[in-house]
């Protein structure tokens, strides 16, 4: 008896059903559409002028540096390279069709992840405790 082996095919990304092809055809109003409430509203309300000027360099150059930590993620922004401010430096954010309807802060964190070691000098005996892993 042969065994047969399944074709495994990577899965084709959809937002609310429709391609990354048919979301990048869309007009700002169509998409703001799809989008939930909040992303939604700030679309309606129109982008600002700074955020307009961060789509026009992203258009001409593919990379840009933000401090705009509230932009919307649009379907036309996939595949290029933003670097947002964390309030320290910029970070490097390469935009994935997953992002669409996010904000740019969302992928810049401004806390860093701090992993303490052992007790310091001047601990007392009972804080020296570390439990065995």
């Amino acid at each position: 008896m042969a065994l047969k082996s399944k074709v495994v095919r990577p899965r084709e990304f959809r937002y609310r059903g429709y391609t990354l092809e048919e979301l990048q055809k869309m007009t700002l109003e169509q998409i703001a559409e799809l989008l939930p409430a909040r992303e939604r509203r700030k679309l309606k309300r129109g982008l600002t002028e700074q955020e307009e000027k961060l789509l026009k360099k992203l258009r001409k150059k593919g990379d840009a540096r933000t401090h705009c930590r509230d932009m919307v993620i649009l379907p036309e922004m996939v595949g290029k390279v933003v670097y947002v401010h964390n309030g320290k430096e910029f970070v490097r954010v390469e935009i994935k069709p997953e992002m669409i309807g996010h904000r740019l802060g969302e992928f810049a964190q401004t806390r860093k992840f701090e992993k303490h070691s052992g007790p310091g000098v001047g601990a007392t005996r009972s804080s020296k405790y570390v439990p065995l892993k």
